[in-house]
Formats: structure tokens, C-alpha cells, sequence
């Protein structure tokens, strides 16, 4: 996985503000507890937000007219461990998962808990080899799908057990789990997924990186499950001796014609011949590697840790993008042409986290803050603004940018032509992988206590 810069990891401040009492961790058709609201209007049913930035693409661009400065908190809910998954919304429910292993399904007009499901003990740090996340419970933003019903989410337990739960989104019940540490002759100690869940094409998609500290014998890998948990599953390791963590926040991205595309990080081999690691890979839907682009450097990255790996590709304009740790940010066609293949390339932007896209424009998440990149139809890279220091992964309304500022606790809204500050507000300490969700009248912030609901001026 590698490291991220200190500067980039340093600890938001802390925001005071009057918060609930958490809700019990066990299955719970009502709360207790109250919530510090300001009372939303009558409104129809939200929007499905079912997977990490809204759609399979990981566009992060909401149908929704931006939120009208000065922006207010509606409301705040206490959960029970820290958020470094996106908030979903999944059949007019609001679904938030815990590094507590909980899951919790929350009215998202008010934040009342309709129910709560504690799915796992948490894996200890101090029984891990290394690593950043304490406790390590459900890293990875959930997915959602609507045919079956069902929420899939990946929780870590103790010793570093991997699971795949299916939870009825209407009920909180568990319908089946199923282990996914899969790999052979790896310790799965030094393995954490922290990337989004994807469904597709009657499949659940689930990446895996290693920790902090890129400590012990692992791979970067992906698997797939049937929605129904009942067939074979699927596996794809990429083919080098160690390390190679496919660990970006938005996790695997369906791309141009279907396929699933990941990018992995620095692997073993630092000078002989091309071990599949620091790349872009194309997967088919029975994870069968199709293609993969690695920079002319790859081996230099390797040696370095200046990978792929620390944000996943971007679709823009039916063309990829990828943004490295080198700094180097690389547009590839769809087949991606292999070693040195890429379009074009533009130095300025060392990604971390996701990226989100509205048209051929890329609003990505760089080491020092959130740039725009143009992208012209003749291949040409333009960046348009940025970067706006201190800001974590972005998602788009109409016209505007949204994105977490840790150090402050703040959410912050740009607008998306110029990168002005439009309006920001107070909402709490967050971790580095948090996202906002703009959904509706609302956007959701999980924090590193909870879960806040931001609305703006009617």
C-alpha cells in the first residue's frame, strides 16, 4: 500500500458541538435517543446514493441543485466507532458502517436509527503487524443492490478475518456471510480492504490492499461474489512476490463497454522483468486481467513508492485517467496499451482518495488539496484551478464541489467553473478517507463520531 505523506495524515481539529447518546448496536426498529435537528419539510422519498460516489463509475455527481449558502447542520447523529466509509442511501434509508463493525440504517430526514446491526468484534492494532486504523472493523464504503434488497458490507474482526455480510436494507437482518480471505500462502494480517464495495452484473466486487506500513507477506487482490452468495466466487491476485495493495477509498470502477478497472500499488520486483504490479488493470467480469497500462518508471515507483495505487482511475470523456504518487497524472484509452502506453500526461497531482468527474472535467483528490483537470477531445490536459489546499476526496452537485477539510473539521463548498470557497461549516473531526454524499437537500458527512446531516439557507 505504502505510506502517505505525515503532512497529509496529520489529525483534524476536533469541532465541539451537542451530539446524542449512540444508539444501542443491537437490531432496533426505533431510537431513543433524541437528535439536535433543525425540522426539514415535507419532502418525497431521496434518491438512491447506493455505492461510493453515487454510481458504478465513481462519478461522485449528484442530480441536485447545490446546497444555498449560509450552509446549517439539520442534524447529528452519535454512532458507535469512527466513519472512514461514505454514507449511502439505499431505499429512502440512510446506511452508515462503523470501524465498530455496525451497521446502522438512519431516517435521513431526521437521523432517528431505524436499526442497528453490530456484525463483528473489530481487529485490534496491537494484534496487527502494522498499520493506521484502530479498531479495524468496515473500512470500505458499502454497496447496495436494489434487485436483491440487500447491503454488502466487508467487516474485519478478530484475527484480521475478512467476511462478506448481505444484510436486508428494509430489516437489518443478516440473509448469509461468507469469508473472502481467499488467497493462498498470505497472511491475512497483513491484508486490509479498505477500497468501496462494487456490485455488478449480479456480482459483489471487493479489492484488498495491505496496511500502513506495507508490513508482511500479502498481495494486492480482488473477488467477487454472487449477489446471492451461493456460486463459486472469482479471484484475481496480481502476479508479483508481495505488496501490490489495491487500497484507493473508491475501490473498483466499472469503465467504457463494462469492465471492471483497478489500480494497484508498488510491488517486489524493483529492476528485472515486469511483475504486473503499479498499474491500471483492466478485469473482465470473471476477473480475468484483459489489459494494463504501468508507467515507462514502474520499476522506479516500486523502488520508491511512487505508485498507482493510492487513488483509483477515473472515467472522463470515455477515457481513463489515473493519478500516481509520482505526481505524474496519466490519460490512457480504455485499453490501456500497456507499459508507457498512456495518451498524455501532466505533471501536478500526487492522488489520494477518489476523484470525481462531470463531463471532461476531473475534480481529483492530490496530496496537496482538490485540482480540476480539463480534458480535450484532442488528448490535451489543462488544469482549470487548484489546488484548494487541505481539502480530501471531492463529489459535484450542480455547479459546485463538495470536499471535507480535515484539519478544520469542515465541510466546504467551491464552485466547480473557478474553485472559489462558496460557503464551509463546522461538522467534525474526519478521517483521511472521508467523503462527502450530497443526496437530495442534504449532504452526509460521517465523521469520526458519527454521522452529520448538512442542509442549506431555504
Amino acid at each position: 500500500m505504502g505510506r502517505i505523506p505525515l503532512a497529509v495524515l496529520a489529525l483534524s481539529v476536533a469541532v465541539s458541538a451537542c451530539t446524542n447518546a449512540p444508539p444501542s448496536t443491537h437490531a432496533s426498529p426505533s431510537a431513543t435517543a433524541t437528535n439536535q435537528r433543525t425540522t426539514p419539510p415535507p419532502q418525497a422519498g431521496l434518491p438512491d446514493w447506493p455505492t461510493y460516489h453515487g454510481t458504478t463509475d465513481r462519478a461522485g455527481q449528484a442530480a441536485t441543485d447545490p446546497l444555498r449558502p449560509p450552509l446549517k447542520v439539520a442534524w447529528r447523529r452519535n454512532l458507535d466507532g469512527k466513519l472512514y466509509a461514505q454514507p449511502i442511501v439505499a431505499a429512502n434509508t440512510l446506511v452508515a458502517a462503523t470501524e465498530n463493525n455496525t451497521l446502522y440504517a438512519l431516517d435521513p430526514r431526521t437521523g432517528a436509527a431505524r436499526w442497528s446491526r453490530h456484525l463483528a468484534t473489530p481487529a485490534r492494532l496491537a494484534d496487527l503487524p502494522c498499520g493506521n486504523i484502530d479498531p479495524s472493523g468496515i473500512t470500505g464504503t458499502p454497496a447496495y443492490d436494489a434487485k436483491s434488497g440487500l447491503v454488502f458490507a466487508v467487516t474485519e474482526s478478530t484475527g484480521a478475518r475478512h467476511v462478506l455480510w448481505a444484510v436486508d436494507v428494509h430489516t437489518g437482518k443478516v440473509r448469509w456471510k461468507r469469508g473472502i480471505d481467499l488467497t493462498t500462502g498470505r497472511d491475512r494480517k497483513a491484508e486490509q480492504q479498505r477500497g468501496a464495495v462494487l456490485v455488478t452484473g449480479g456480482r459483489v466486487v471487493v479489492a484488498f490492499g495491505g496496511r500502513y506500513g506495507d508490513c508482511g507477506n500479502y498481495v494486492g487482490y480482488v473477488v467477487s461474489i454472487a449477489t446471492d452468495g451461493r456460486r463459486p466466487p472469482h479471484l484475481y491476485a496480481v502476479p508479483t512476490a508481495r505488496e501490490a495493495g489495491i487500497w484507493a477509498a473508491a475501490g473498483p470502477v466499472i469503465g467504457p463497454g463494462g469492465d471492471i478497472y483497478v489500480a494497484s500499488g508498488n510491488g517486489a520486483e524493483v529492476g528485472g522483468q515486469y511483475d504486473g504490479s503499479d498499474s491500471v488493470m483492466r478485469l473482465s467480469n470473471t476477473l480475468q486481467r484483459k489489459a494494463f497500462f504501468a508507467p515507462s518508471v514502474w520499476s522506479q515507483d516500486n523502488a520508491e513508492d511512487l505508485d498507482l495505487g493510492a487513488m483509483s482511475p477515473v472515467i472522463v470523456g470515455h477515457r481513463i485517467l489515473i493519478a500516481g504518487k509520482r505526481g505524474i497524472v496519466y490519460l490512457l484509452d480504455p485499453n490501456l496499451d500497456g507499459i508507457g502506453g498512456q495518451l498524455a500526461s501532466i505533471d501536478g497531482c500526487a492522488g489520494y482518495g477518489g476523484a470525481a468527474f462531470d463531463g471532461t472535467t476531473a475534480y481529483l483528490p492530490c496530496a496537496d488539496g482538490v485540482r480540476a483537470l480539463s480534458v480535450s477531445k484532442s488528448n490535451r490536459l489543462r488544469w482549470s484551478w487548484g489546488p484548494v489546499a487541505g481539502l480530501l476526496s471531492p463529489a459535484l452537485a450542480s455547479g459546485v464541489v463538495y470536499a471535507l477539510d480535515q484539519e478544520h473539521g469542515a465541510l466546504v463548498e467551491l464552485d466547480a467553473r473557478t474553485g472559489h470557497r462558496r460557503a464551509q461549516i463546522a461538522v467534525g473531526e474526519v478521517t483521511r478517507f472521508a467523503t462527502p454524499a450530497p443526496v437530495g437537500r442534504y449532504v452526509f458527512v460521517g465523521t469520526t463520531s458519527g454521522v452529520v446531516a448538512v442542509v442549506g439557507t431555504s
